[in-house]
């Protein structure tokens, strides 16, 4: 990026609380002055959501560190503002990982602050596996997080079988911060596959790559990744060496009519689908959209048409990524519009805070959803103190 502003102006420090307890006295004492707090950790994901004026700073930055791991368990708990980094290194010394693949949109942001466990789960971000394995939400066991009035919750475990009642563990996974702030995650974890292979398809439009991706995802060879890029669709298989070769080359021959490549680095192209990298360098707009992937080539077309738009797809053509050339605030009528009712969503991922301010950047939402919202927030936060307008509800 070069020209695009995505940053919001510098707040004054409300409180930089080091432990969870001194979190419980900030927000206690911020929920009587009636002192909006915009929560940050690491600080990677600050232009995301709409622009939160007004708001003084609750610095996250001193929770960090692995408070728990059992590699036997397959389970890692760690404060909120623990970098992703810190935790990766960790797990892969055991050969585990996080099995949804968590994206770094440090470049796509243009943010030098490193990714925290915290920011992850908060936005529940999650990267090409998601295809396969499920999303950050599916592997989160339990956590720890501080209400608007500034008393501890704690829900979950560190087994799934643990988590009985109203689940508030997924109810804060992609929240933004907004129903609470969340001091200590625990996390799923998985093993880290053996080998992978990489095919490579060149030369085909969004609609062959769709149409490739539906028929390799029904076959038993577990595709871990599926992504469109700049006219080459991408396909990822991982596992035990033995049967990645075999899996590998059963999908090719299922596919040979489409010219299948095996890359030569079969890891190559993966963390930039997983951080839409191919879009870290363009000065307008980014947009995340949502949908069935049948209808992503014509939604691509329409506004490519219309609006400029280039794509790129990820997770079999479940999630279109567009980069729009201007930071016109019409562009969000006509992306949703492009949308049928029902059928998708879309989130202005990165833009200027002119266009955050004007337009919704979340998807806004069915009344009746809306008025649940509602309800949650005045439950979780009565005096609206947590990053307010974040999500503009």
């Amino acid at each position: 990026m070069t020209d695009l502003d995505v940053t919001d102006a510098p707040m004054t420090v409300f409180a930089a609380p080091a432990d969870e307890a001194a979190v419980q006295a900030a927000v206690a004492k911020a929920h009587a002055n009636q002192q909006p707090l915009r929560l940050r950790a690491g600080g990677s994901k600050q232009a995301l959501g709409q622009p939160v004026p007004q708001a003084a700073l609750l610095d996250l930055s001193g929770l960090t560190g692995i408070t728990r791991y059992e590699p036997g368990a397959l389970v890692i708990e760690a404060k909120a503002a623990t970098p992703l980094a810190e935790i990766e290194a960790a797990l892969a010394e055991h050969g585990q990982m996080l099995a949804f693949e968590p994206p770094d949109f440090r470049a796509l942001l243009g943010s030098s602050s490193a990714p925290t466990i915290g920011g992850t789960v908060a936005g529940n971000l999650s990267g090409p596996r998601r295809v396969q394995g499920g999303a950050c939400r599916d592997y989160l066991l339990g956590v720890r997080f501080v209400d608007g009035q500034g008393q501890l919750v704690r829900n979950g475990g560190r087994v799934m079988k643990n988590v009985t009642g109203l689940d508030l563990s997924k109810l804060q996974c992609g929240a933004f911060g907004t129903l609470g702030v969340l001091t200590e995650v625990a996390l799923k974890v998985l093993p880290r596959p053996e080998a992978r292979a990489t095919l490579a398809f060149e030369g085909i439009t969004l609609e062959q790559g769709v149409k490739l991706f539906a028929q390799a995802l029904t076959t038993p060879f577990e595709v871990s990744g599926a992504a469109w890029v700049e006219g080459t669709a991408y396909l990822r298989i991982e596992g035990l060496t033995a049967q990645v070769a075999y899996r590998r080359d059963r999908l090719s021959a299922l596919l040979a009519d489409h010219d299948p490549m095996n890359t030569d680095d079969p890891a190559a192209p993966w963390p930039a689908i997983r951080d839409c990298a191919g879009f870290a360098d363009h000065d307008g707009p980014v947009w995340r959209l949502s949908l069935k992937p049948s209808l992503a080539p014509g939604i691509l077309a329409a506004l490519s048409d219309r609006l400029g738009a280039r794509g790129m797809a990820d997770q079999g053509g479940a999630v279109l990524w567009l980069a729009l050339p201007d930071a016109d605030p019409g562009q969000a009528t006509a992306i949703r519009a492009a949308i049928p009712s029902g059928q998708g969503h879309a989130t202005l991922f990165r833009g200027p805070e002119p266009l955050r301010a004007a337009v919704p950047v979340f998807q806004p939402q069915a009344q009746r959803l809306e008025r649940i919202a509602a309800d949650l927030r005045a439950r979780f936060d009565p005096a609206g103190i947590l990053n307010p307008g974040l999500m503009r509800a």
